[in-house]
């Protein structure tokens, strides 16, 4: 939304700390003691009370209500008080997408996370930051590395038991936690202990936790590699294999924000992989089976890539009206002209479509394709070592006939 009104900003987003007004600027101070409504937190409200003249709102629930009557004030001197930085988890990010940049300004306080790398001397740079405020835990099964750093933003005072009871649960009880209660304030502690063994009691509702990651043996880590283990899923024995799913990987080459359609997604492999390539990739799953886009929920839940969009519909029906993609991958359906042809048609200009085939149909579907549209066809073949009675051999899986095309 353009602003109309002023041509200096008319809405103050300010970070307060819990060392309250004492910790304001004297730009900051003088922003509220001239606002004629002050939006904030019970909490931030009471920590600037002293300052405040105008009208004091606390948040409303959900917060996306107060966005109407603080765009209501336009042109008129508005403060939204926030935790710390507020365009770190925070408001600012809301109301950046509302109000023109000529009518806002922000002064941020310092982060819990700036706060929490002082007081344990991490490098901000070298530590993965996350907030479960209003999220999910399992976004953070990626980020369990050992030997890795993270702070976890909590929501309340729950959080931390609940951190050290999914962590214990995929095998990092040993890792040390460390918990930051009311950072920057008179109230503020640091307590340490490791997630098997959590018993701290009497938490401080705003808390953040570091944790130095240490894997326990059968610890259930993500590898960064393309191709994760065919048992890291759970599936019916109907998955792309690990070896050719790390070939589709490559061939679909994702990029930083991209969207995938996986077409006949069965156990979500493919969409689970390229989602945790990076954490802004998107993905839509179209499977038409119901068990089979439940077991594709499951997986992602547990591999942490909960914004999967699992669509239960058949191509080419099921793709009408999805956004764009990126790149598309034909795990089921190519046999289809119909597919092919609205796969490529909603293909971005520069994306990629890949299509695997295992059947003798398929493969006709896809050279016929490849006719018409280009691209390389590749044959892949994989041997696994098996018992033979007492002895060992290789027993050779089912060629894989591979599809790859880039859209002019």
């Amino acid at each position: 939304m353009t602003g109309t009104a002023a041509d200096a900003p008319w809405l103050a987003i300010l970070g307060i700390g819990e060392d309250g007004v004492e910790g304001l600027s004297d730009t900051a101070r003088a922003l509220v003691r001239g606002a004629e409504l002050v939006f904030g937190g019970a909490r931030h409200l009471a920590l600037a009370q002293p300052l405040i003249r105008g009208e004091a709102m606390a948040w409303p629930s959900p917060l996306s209500d107060a966005i109407p009557q603080i765009l209501a004030r336009r042109g008129r001197p508005t403060v939204v008080l926030a935790s710390g930085d507020p365009f770190c988890f925070g408001v600012g990010v809301t109301l950046a997408r509302h109000a023109d940049k000529a009518e806002w300004l922000c002064l941020p306080a310092p982060s819990a996370f700036a706060f929490a790398c002082a007081r344990l001397g991490w490098a901000a740079q070298e530590t993965s930051q996350v907030s479960v405020c209003g999220r999910p835990l399992e976004p953070l099964a990626p980020l369990l590395q050992p030997n890795r750093r993270l702070l976890v933003l909590s929501a309340d005072e729950t959080t931390p038991q609940a951190l050290a009871t999914y962590l214990a649960g995929r095998g990092f009880g040993p890792s040390r936690l460390h918990l930051l209660e009311a950072l920057g304030g008179p109230n503020e502690r640091h307590r340490v202990v490791t997630a098997e063994a959590f018993d701290l009691m009497e938490i401080h509702p705003l808390n953040l936790t570091g944790i130095e990651v240490v894997a326990g043996p059968g610890a259930r880590v993500v590898p960064l590699a393309c191709g994760l283990p065919d048992e890291a899923f759970e599936h019916d024995g109907q998955i792309t294999k690990r070896e050719i799913r790390a070939v589709t990987l490559s061939a679909l080459a994702p990029l930083a924000g991209e969207l995938l359609w996986d077409v006949g997604g069965g156990t979500g492999s493919i969409s689970i992989e390229w989602m945790l390539r990076h954490p802004d990739n998107r993905a839509v799953m179209l499977e038409p089976k119901p068990e089979r886009a439940a077991q594709a929920a499951r997986n992602a839940c547990q591999l942490g890539v909960m914004a999967l969009d699992i669509v239960q519909a058949r191509a080419p029906a099921g793709l009408d009206g999805l956004p764009a993609p990126d790149a598309v991958f034909l795990g089921g359906g190519a046999s289809d002209p119909a597919v092919i042809e609205a796969a490529w048609a909603a293909l971005r200009p520069s994306g990629r479509l890949v299509a695997n085939a295992i059947t003798l149909e398929t493969e006709a579907a896809l050279i016929e394709a490849r006719r018409r549209l280009g691209g390389g066809l590749t044959r892949l073949s994989v041997e696994r070592l098996e018992p033979i009675g007492g002895m060992e051999g290789f027993r050779p899986a089912r060629t894989v006939t591979q599809w790859t095309a880039v859209k002019p």
